[in-house]
């Protein structure tokens, strides 16, 4: 025991009897339980360590050394520093959150940064973003600076709780994670984590570096999708690889929800991941460089590339074009209606690309730019690209309406005909 109530128990290591060992955390969970304290388990290099700790004692954790000889320090929780900013950072960071009292190496989320308060909505009211929202619910400092490297915000982590009563401190720091922050770390950030910096990167690194990664996975029509665990350095998404997870692409994915399931497999593979750094089995020396060979960039997306041009675009080119816009900008085709010269704007909402042997090609006429809706139960709006093949339009958004099925668009088009 120490002057601040925490206690540090020998345990039977775990080479012991596997009931042995069992009942003894058990009972010592138990105890903590009725207690009101919290227990954490440590592992020494010789000898496994039952910490209990006053829940007073959170915000200034128990620093204990074995008394068999261990050198090295731990700490009854580490100390985690969230960065992320939008909805798929936000279900990282509930995640995190919740399996940090059940990890081997249990942590805690000392504070959560995230992008300043941003306008939204049509009365430009400044919103705070998800992140801020989930943290604030969690009960977790947020800090919001306007750039990682302002200096009152690198003072708030480098500086430890009672450091000239500065109530603000977040220090000491064991391990920043981001997700989707978006703002650059300077060297200062980076030399703060005892542990280092651990990015969730939705590709499968090298490929796809840079800021629109499952946008452009989607366009190039990848047949692998992915996500990353990876230290962060100061060179864009250039940091050793912690892990990686791969998944089979189908062809139909969607980026909005496969940026929201590559974040959710890439927290999995984080959290698989905390322990061994925050023991220092996985380093920044240790864990797997890049390579050079086959870096990609996925640069920003710009509006126009959303348009759809059938005679330009194959129809896996447009197909591909909708999965990977369809969070912004959109993909947008002008149609002739009728026989109004004037072109209408639609939205695409979801496309097929439609078998060179569907049988229903040989029942529809699609000869000079024409748009036809089979008279089959399902499907959509077919129209012939400029190379032969046939994009299927599953749902349409006409000027100042909802999105709606093939159908329902053709059926308020009253019988005329419809041209690209």
């Amino acid at each position: 025991a120490n002057s601040t109530g925490a206690m540090a128990i020998f345990v039977p290591h775990p080479s012991s009897p596997r009931s042995v060992f069992s009942a003894a955390i058990m009972t010592l969970v138990f105890l903590a339980a009725k207690s009101g304290w919290t227990a954490a388990l440590s592992f020494s290099r010789r000898t496994p360590l039952f910490v209990l700790c006053p829940k007073s004692s959170f915000r200034n954790p128990v620093r204990l050394r074995s008394s068999v000889g261990d050198d090295e320090s731990i700490s009854s929780l580490a100390r985690i520093l969230f960065l992320g900013t939008p909805d798929v950072a936000a279900a990282s960071l509930r995640r995190l959150h919740d399996a940090g009292p059940s990890c081997p190496i249990p942590y805690e989320i000392v504070g959560a940064v995230t992008q300043p308060p941003r306008p939204a909505g049509r009365k430009r009211k400044l919103t705070p973003s998800p992140v801020h929202v989930a943290a604030d619910a969690l009960g977790i400092p947020v800090l919001f600076p306007e750039k990682a490297s302002d200096p009152a915000f690198l003072d708030a982590l480098e500086s430890t709780q009672g450091d000239d009563g500065d109530s603000a401190a977040l220090g000491p720091i064991d391990l920043a994670v981001t997700a989707a922050y978006g703002n650059y770390l300077p060297r200062r950030f980076l030399a703060l984590p005892r542990r280092g910096t651990l990015n969730v990167h939705p590709s499968l690194l090298p490929r796809w570096r840079g800021a629109s990664p499952v946008q452009r996975s989607l366009e190039a029509g990848d047949a692998t999708l992915g996500t990353t665990v990876l230290f962060t350095v100061q060179k864009m998404d250039a940091g050793p690889l912690v892990s990686q997870v791969e998944i089979p692409a189908t062809g139909d994915e969607m980026a909005g929800e496969t940026l929201e399931s590559l974040f959710m497999e890439g927290t999995e593979a984080l959290l698989r991941s905390i322990p061994e750094v925050l023991t220092g089995k996985i380093t920044m020396e240790t864990a797997k460089v890049q390579e050079e060979e086959g870096i990609t960039h996925a640069a920003m997306i710009g509006k126009e590339e959303g348009i759809l041009r059938p005679n330009v675009h194959s129809a896996e080119v447009a197909h591909n074009k909708v999965r990977a816009f369809d969070m912004w900008p959109g993909c947008t085709l002008l149609l002739n209606v009728g026989e109004s010269k004037d072109e209408v704007k639609v939205k695409v909402g979801r496309t097929r690309i439609v078998p060179v042997d569907d049988e229903l090609l040989d029942m529809i006429d699609l000869s000079d730019n024409s748009i036809v809706l089979p008279k089959k139960k399902g499907r959509g709006l077919m129209l012939q690209c400029g190379d032969g093949s046939v994009l299927e339009l599953l749902e349409i958004q006409p000027p100042t309406k909802k999105m709606m099925d093939a159908k329902s668009f053709i059926n308020g088009l009253k019988g005329a005909a419809l041209k690209w």
